[in-house]
């Protein structure tokens, strides 16, 4: 057996920071009032950070990579059949990665076009869109938030199971970035430079969802009194 790099830092500091922000997330939505102000925050930050995960996909270290560890359908039949041998995100965990990631973005999204309700809170873009859109997107961020919180459940199930059944911790990894093997190479890549270019492709998708860039809408004129 020998001890490997499977995760690098800013993969797990993202799946940290990921699980924090969705679950202050939820917190300050239910709890509303003055709390809903920074949902919306963390709202921003979420879309931050789908942002560096997906470019990190693309210009992470060797297992973060999307073309390495998603994988078609033969190698999800291998698995199944005890047959695949790997690193990283297995042939299903890498099914799960994508959805808890399409559903995510879907959150967020929906969230920047919602309208205000009776909290008085809206989505910086909302005046982008009509009314009409506005109230569904509205709709569907609640609505997916129930699939996302399906979605956790289940990971945190698969996570229990290969624990408790399959005597393979996944949650070690994520924390240490590093695991036990017989036959595997440490992950190589993602060093400071594509780390620091993915940090600031956050920061501007945080900024941009923000809208703080939008124009402020004009004032409406003053009321004349009319003269006789």
């Amino acid at each position: 057996m020998k001890k490997v790099l499977v995760w690098d830092l800013p993969t797990r500091l993202f799946h940290w920071l990921l699980v924090a922000a969705v679950a202050a997330a939820y917190i300050t939505g239910e709890t509303g009032g003055d709390w809903l102000l920074w949902h919306t925050r963390l709202g921003f930050l979420i879309a931050g950070l789908i942002a560096f995960r997906l470019l990190w996909g693309f210009i992470g270290s060797t297992y973060a990579r999307f073309p390495v560890f998603v994988h078609g359908p033969a190698s999800i039949k291998a698995y199944l059949a005890g047959r695949w041998q790997g690193l990283g995100h297995n042939p299903l965990g890498a099914l799960a990665v994508l959805a808890l990631l399409a559903a995510v973005t879907l959150q967020i999204t929906s969230g920047l076009f919602a309208i205000s309700d009776d909290s008085g809170i809206a989505g910086p873009f909302h005046a982008l869109v009509s009314d009409a859109l506005g109230t569904l997107a509205t709709r569907w961020h609640h609505w997916i938030f129930d699939i996302l919180a399906i979605l956790v459940a289940l990971h945190i199930a698969a996570i229990v199971f290969y624990a408790r059944i399959r005597k393979n911790n996944l949650l070690l990894p994520m924390l240490t970035g590093h695991k036990e093997v017989s036959a595997g190479e440490s992950a190589r890549g993602g060093g400071l430079l594509v780390t620091v270019i993915g940090l600031i492709v956050a920061l501007a998708v945080t900024y941009a969802a923000s809208g703080l860039w939008l124009e402020s809408p004009a004032p409406p004129p003053p009321a004349t009194v009319p003269t006789r």
